[in-house]
């Protein structure tokens, strides 16, 4: 059985997702960049590009949810991503899914 938290943090962000591409003119070949980084890397990345959509998640199901919306966006998971563990979410500090769109600087 699915865990329902993770299920609604999911859907929650994926929808904050839609919208904000919505309202942003979002074109088909847009696309999110998704990190899930501290609070500093969350600061930096909304400070550097607009739209950045952020969602704090707190200890065990950070990594869950972070990876099921990687899945849901279609999006590979890269090296570094595939050795995360809980343990080092916790101790990092990795409490924030952020999503970004590189081609969207802010000047």
């Amino acid at each position: 059985m699915k865990n329902p938290t993770i299920e609604k943090e999911t859907r929650m962000y994926l929808f904050d997702l839609t919208n904000t591409a919505l309202e942003n003119g979002f074109k088909a070949d847009d696309s999110w960049e998704l990190v899930l980084g501290t609070e500093a890397q969350k600061t930096k990345i909304q400070k550097d590009y607009y739209p950045a959509v952020t969602a704090k998640i707190f200890g065990e199901i950070a990594l869950p949810v972070y990876y099921t919306i990687k899945s849901r966006l279609h999006q590979p998971l890269n090296t570094i991503e595939q050795g995360l563990d809980v343990k080092t979410v916790l101790k990092d500090h990795l409490n924030y899914v952020i999503a970004y769109n590189p081609k969207r600087q802010r000047r």
